[in-house]
């Protein structure tokens, strides 16, 4: 990992010297996807689709604007986003009789047809998603894929019959969560939100959060239960078994780009990223190593041994650019791809190709056992994921008292606001909430000194 101090230097070069994007666009804080950034995001994407596929959820798409009338439905919602919206009020030179806003987020737009779509208790549970842009007028200093005012966004919006219902939806998102962060070799806490921190609008949040190297947080993903706060003013009811006709009970699990920040940073070395193998690109790369008179069967090796990769399901590229071997194994290091092949005129001799992998295991592999490159794929993310998962560990300090750390902090709680929000300024952190599963607790609370009812986890965040 780099080292914390440097880290946001390095991040900010990294993610244009890796061909992520281009910050140059005008707008400020709406960059360029270029597209060895825009393959990785698709490939995320992928990943997160077929979680939704695999748990029955159908992919929508709405419109970009929202009607002021409808976005002003869910008061305590819009009060949360009021600063931070994009207003359009004109077409051409004539003035909109109705604003319309550049969707923040999308409950308000959905909830609206929800009300149309939705007539008995057949019709749930109703669950759906959409992956799009979002657009929030970000206040602080942008980063790129961390804090930006255009996003790409996935959001995941549910109907169900009950409490006990959307409970058990909150229950499938935290598996999900679980699945698919694995598959990106990303560890993370889960956090219940304090209220004063959550959601505009739900009945309670929880926080997916992953540590950087800078030692701050960063949220990549949020859960939230709305019970009937949305459905009331959208008056998304339903007619019951019995006749009679009930609200809705909803809930949330949205992501951002944030994902891929997350990657970047976690995983990032003096080199360059390291990309997951089931969001890199290209898995594998082919460097011929040449040598005067070797070169025709050197490709062709090189050739064969492409072919046989691709047949495994793995993207394979050669890179017969006219550059030296040193010079091409910078650049895909930098890119972060998770597998190198060399092939020189004694790899051929003795039938055998080199390896080495993005974060430095080298040695060979026999020739007709290529097939083991898939193990080591998964050997390398599983390697990825252990390393950040050892480095939140270490940096998750559990504490009886006030205490200067840098990472995460555990402090026991009474459960009164004032209390954790005197924790927030003492130590000059922001609360991610309460643990998720629950953690027992003994102790005072480190404010008050009152009886403790959980502990209240701490950081410092982007």
């Amino acid at each position: 990992m780099i080292d914390r101090e440097k880290f946001d230097e390095w991040y900010n070069e990294i993610v244009e010297e890796a061909e992520l994007c281009d910050k140059r666009y005008p707008v400020k804080g709406m960059n360029i996807w270029k597209p060895y950034g825009w393959k990785i995001m698709q490939n995320i994407d992928a990943i997160i689709r077929e979680e939704m596929e695999r748990t029955g959820h159908d992919e929508v798409y709405f419109p970009l604007l929202i009607p002021e009338g409808y976005f002003k439905k869910e008061e305590e919602h819009i009060k949360g986003f009021s600063s931070e919206v994009y207003w359009v009020t004109h077409a051409g030179k004539n003035e909109l009789e109705e604003r319309l806003v550049l969707r923040p987020t999308s409950e308000t737009a959905l909830y609206s047809i929800f009300s149309l779509w939705i007539r008995s208790h057949a019709d749930l549970p109703l669950k759906t998603f959409q992956i799009v842009n979002t657009f929030r007028y970000e206040t602080k200093m942008t980063k790129a894929f961390i804090r930006v005012r255009e996003i790409h966004f996935f959001e995941a919006h549910t109907c169900h019959e009950d409490f006990e219902d959307a409970e058990r939806q909150i229950k499938e998102d935290l598996e999900i969560a679980e699945r698919f962060f694995k598959k990106l070799c990303l560890p993370y806490v889960t956090s219940k939100r304090p209220d004063w921190d959550k959601f505009a609008g739900a009945y309670y949040s929880i926080g997916l959060d992953v540590l950087m190297p800078s030692m701050k947080t960063l949220q990549v993903a949020s859960i939230h239960q709305y019970k009937q706060n949305f459905s009331i003013p959208f008056n998304i009811k339903y007619e019951g078994k019995d006749g009679k006709h009930y609200y809705c009970h909803q809930t949330t699990y949205g992501m951002s780009e944030r994902v891929l920040g997350a990657i970047i940073g976690v995983h990032g070395d003096e080199k360059g990223i390291k990309l997951p193998s089931s969001i890199a690109p290209i898995k594998v790369v082919i460097i011929p190593i040449i040598f005067k008179g070797w070169e025709e069967k050197i490709m062709e090796e090189c050739r064969k041994v492409k072919k046989e990769i691709e047949a495994m399901g793995l993207s394979c590229h050669i890179d017969d650019r006219d550059k030296t071997p040193g010079n091409k194994f910078y650049d895909w290091e930098l890119k972060g791809v998770p597998l190198r092949i060399e092939i020189g005129p004694k790899d051929i001799e003795n039938n055998v190709v080199r390896i080495a992998t993005r974060d430095g295991i080298k040695k060979r592999i026999a020739r007709e056992e290529i097939e083991k490159i898939k193990d080591e794929l998964k050997e390398y993310d599983e390697r990825l994921y252990q390393r950040a998962k050892e480095f939140l560990e270490k940096n998750i300090h559990v504490l009886n008292k006030l205490e200067d750390k840098e990472g995460i902090v555990e402090l026991p709680w009474c459960g009164k606001e004032e209390c954790g929000k005197k924790m927030e300024e003492e130590l000059e952190m922001k609360s991610l909430g309460t643990p998720l599963p629950e953690k027992e607790c003994n102790e005072k609370c480190a404010i008050c000194g009152g009886a403790a009812l959980t502990w209240l986890r701490l950081a410092k965040t982007y």
